[in-house]
């Protein structure tokens, strides 16, 4: 979400970093980079005087003008306000009475139902209490459908009573079952609009008034820029906000959203939506936010999403025995390695964890579609041909090709990526690790 903005402040820092000796006039013209690259970013115009403000504010202080190393203080100060900005991190619990009910609003296409679903997964799974879901959109085609889709596919209960067809009459049925089921969390995803209107303003409100939610989430689109800290203003003068859900934080957004919403409207980052998965959300951390902003990478992210129950560990154990044991590594192998990629988010996640100097120096172009080209062209072969790549003559190759809508020279380029990761798997045998790390480290 923040690479362009990541770019530009790297620029800016990397350039104070190491200096000897800062005047005003450097810290000036840094100030004025970041604040130009803050701007891009579409953080609210407020947020952005009142950040430069502080940075200026310190960065000419004795903090720094004592310092051996001033432009690593500077970077120091940046960050600090950076998390300040964002605010601190809030735990997400809900004190209240079963069944403790949790209402999300926002605009139209904000990514709620997707939102109402990965909040579900994340309380059940790490706060082990029994969830329903319920829908009181009666306006979109299909939405109640949607989120009874996806409540089949994580496995919590969906309110769906019969002959309730307002939006009020189905959060007292939802509720009434929540009771009856014993239920201990109740998330109830509303209808949006395309801009803020009165109409939607006046339902969510009486909802609000008949549920006595413990939880009020605003969910809002990373996308939306500068008119995320608008909306979040106006939801915010008509409920109770408690917590705001920043969704697509894995996309192309500037990323002004993410430091805009808190300062404008007091109500904490819960959460952020990494991608279209019921289990891509994050509990928000500004300290790692931060730092990510800044170029300085979150490997910690990436071990904890690594760790999480995505990725299936038992298929990587059974891996390793079979090369301890001197059984070969196939294309299957390899297919199964590219998809376990691409459930930590894919090359993307990968490069937004990696410090910005590793990540540029490290051939990441094109990489997600790469994979799925790749992924595409193992597909396209047959059992035999997977389990042994020695098969794949011309004949076989242009087969495969044509089956992958791909071209014979990529076919050669997957089979000769392989063979070179065959040979690295062969070395990590017997021993083999110990000799690869020690060639690492030359």
């Amino acid at each position: 979400m923040f690479e362009n903005l990541t770019n530009r402040l790297s620029r800016v820092l990397d350039g104070l970093r190491g200096r000897g000796r800062l005047t005003e006039d450097d810290v000036r013209g840094a100030l004025r980079e970041v604040r130009m690259a803050l701007l891009e970013a579409d953080v609210a115009l407020p947020v952005v005087k009142d950040f430069i403000e502080r940075v200026r504010a310190r960065a000419t202080g004795a903090e720094v003008l004592q310092s051996l190393t001033p432009g690593q203080a500077v970077v120091g100060i940046v960050h600090r306000e950076l998390v300040a900005i964002l605010g601190a991190p809030v735990p997400f619990e809900l004190r209240a009475r079963p069944p403790a009910v949790v209402l999300l609003a926002g605009l139209q296409g904000a990514g709620k139902t997707t939102s109402a679903a990965k909040l579900a997964r994340w309380i059940r799974d790490t706060q082990k209490k029994r969830v329903m879901l319920a829908s009181t959109d009666v306006y979109r085609p299909a939405a109640i459908q949607q989120l009874e889709k996806l409540a089949a596919e994580i496995d919590v209960p969906f309110s769906a009573p019969q002959g309730a067809e307002s939006a009020l009459a189905r959060a007292a049925a939802a509720l009434e079952d929540a009771r009856n089921h014993s239920i201990e969390v109740l998330i109830v995803d509303t209808a949006g609009r395309l801009a803020v209107d009165e109409a939607m303003m006046d339902e969510v409100a009486a909802l609000h008034q008949r549920l006595e939610p413990a939880a009020t989430l605003f969910v809002v689109d990373a996308m939306t820029g500068q008119d995320a800290a608008r909306t979040a203003r106006a939801f915010h003068e008509r409920l109770p906000l408690t917590g705001v859900v920043l969704t697509k934080a894995d996309g192309d957004a500037r990323g002004g959203a993410a430091l805009s919403v808190r300062e404008v409207t007091g109500a904490p980052l819960l959460f952020l939506g990494v991608g279209e998965r019921t289990g891509a959300l994050e509990a928000f951390d500004p300290e790692r936010l931060a730092r990510r902003i800044l170029g300085m990478g979150d490997i910690v992210g990436l071990v904890e999403a690594a760790q999480s129950a995505e990725i299936d560990q038992g298929a990587a154990a059974d891996l390793a025995q079979r090369l301890k044991a001197g059984d070969g590594f196939t294309l299957a192998d390899f297919r199964a390695q590219m998809q376990q990629m691409q459930k930590l988010g894919g090359i993307g996640a990968l490069k937004d964890a990696l410090p910005a100097k590793l990540a540029g120096k490290a051939d990441l172009a094109g990489g997600d579609r790469t994979l799925r080209r790749l992924g595409g062209i193992i597909d396209s072969m047959t059992p035999a041909e997977r389990r042994h790549p020695e098969l794949i003559k011309a004949s076989r190759k242009r087969r495969i090709a044509a089956g992958s809508g791909t071209t014979v020279q990529e076919v050669n380029r997957l089979l000769k990526q392989f063979a070179e990761s065959r040979k690295m798997m062969k070395k990590l045998k017997g021993g083999g690790m110990a000799r690869l790390m020690r060639g690492l480290g030359r």
